[in-house]
């Protein structure tokens, strides 16, 4: 759904640049409390991961699947990003890919940009993350449950953009077609594209969560381990022990308390402290997963690539079959060596599109991860409020926050 330039005028395609770039600018505030930074945050597994949801966005866009008679459709990836690493986060992730897209492979209009970001970015982004979290929210609390509401908001999200190009188009088309013969076509083929959208999110979320579930953003808190409270040993001792008379014992007074003399009460108290603790887990290292979303990434980009449709995505056969391509501009950088997804100056096809789709992965790791690590570093930076200071507690050793002490 890559808007070229010439299908919206100048006016309306500068009021979506400046929604865009307001979009960006909150995503970049936002995305630090998603990204964290303190040690043993959730968030801090999240920042590495984002970095390769970005690169696997860019992808599996390569591949292009047919959804009917010489059309074809493309992951969006708004819901995939917004689900795995927060809505703001995933739009910051979608906007890096749509940049590298316009200018190093000629792939959607420079002047169009900021029409595709709140399209394919905010638009999509916001449906998918209301529609999943409203859906996580009333479901069971399974695994399966959190793969089936990231199968429908996809799968939502896709007509969502449809319809707001439609509208950005009502505000600025260029060529003067039916509204309601936009809208039609539009919606029409977009359903069928949300299929496959919502089966390549669904299958990936699903992957994650099955082999670790904390790093699903959008479902952290329903995946979240649940501890059964048990009373410690300790309190089956009595609180008053009978005691013989020794006359030369040290008086209590002058022993310091240990560990052993904490009452049932107070063993029960800091069992309960330490449980957000324990939920929370000991820290596990991404690298794994890391590694191999990794190499599935560099896969589809530089081989499955090869295999995808070449029939035009949604918009382009609508464009076509409704004349709104009849004022489409060059675009700016159709001279790029890596414009059309391929190497200038090698002529082996295959060879060609699978270098332009890994070089595509690195760039995009490389601007993605960069962008994620400076604004975790702001949030490093960054004095931690009063109200989320960390102690140590005097009597079990657990680290309490300042409220609970």
């Amino acid at each position: 759904m890559h808007v070229p330039d010439g299908f919206i005028n100048a006016p309306v395609s500068a009021g979506t640049a400046v929604v865009a770039a307001a979009a960006v600018a909150v995503s970049l505030r936002g995305a630090r409390r998603e990204l964290g930074g303190g040690p043993g945050e959730a968030g801090e597994r999240t920042a590495p991961l984002a970095g390769l949801v970005a690169a696997f966005i860019f992808a599996v866009q390569m591949l292009n699947f047919p959804v009917a008679a010489g059309t074809s459709g493309h992951l969006l990836g708004g819901a995939l990003a917004a689900i795995l690493v927060g809505p703001y986060t995933g739009v910051l992730c979608v906007s890096v890919v749509l940049l590298l897209q316009g200018v190093l492979f000629a792939d959607g209009g420079l002047t169009a940009l900021g029409t595709n970001i709140t399209d394919m970015g905010v638009v999509t982004v916001l449906v998918a993350y209301a529609v999943f979290r409203a859906l996580v929210r009333v479901l069971p609390r399974r695994r399966s449950m959190v793969t089936g509401a990231s199968f429908v908001a996809a799968l939502v999200s896709v007509p969502a953009a449809a319809i707001a190009f439609t509208g950005i188009y009502a505000l600025g088309g260029t060529t003067d077609v039916a509204l309601g013969k936009v809208f039609g076509a539009m919606v029409g083929v977009h359903v069928l594209i949300g299929i496959g959208e919502a089966v390549i999110t669904a299958a990936t979320v699903g992957a994650v969560v099955a082999v670790r579930p904390d790093l699903v953003h959008g479902a952290r808190d329903r995946l979240a381990v649940r501890l059964e409270l048990r009373p410690s040993p300790l309190a089956a001792v009595p609180d008053e022990m009978p005691r013989p008379t020794d006359t030369n014992a040290t008086p209590a007074t002058a022993t310091p308390a240990t560990a052993a003399d904490t009452t049932a009460a107070d063993t029960t108290a800091a069992t309960t402290t330490a449980a957000p603790a324990a939920a929370a887990g000991p820290r596990r290292s991404t690298r794994a997963l890391w590694i191999s979303g990794l190499v599935v990434t560099l896969l589809c980009a530089g081989g499955l690539s090869f295999y995808a449709s070449s029939s035009p995505d949604g918009l382009e056969r609508v464009a076509a079959d409704n004349g709104i391509d009849k004022k489409e501009e060059k675009h700016a950088a159709e001279d790029s060596p890596l414009a059309d997804y391929g190497v200038k100056d090698i002529a082996d096809t295959r060879l060609s599109g699978g270098l332009a789709g890994v070089i595509g992965v690195g760039a995009t790791l490389v601007v993605g991860s960069g962008v994620f690590f400076v604004v975790r570093r702001r949030r490093d930076r960054s004095p931690a409020p009063a109200a989320e200071g960390r102690a140590s507690d005097p009597v079990t050793g657990t680290s309490v926050t300042a409220t609970e002490r």
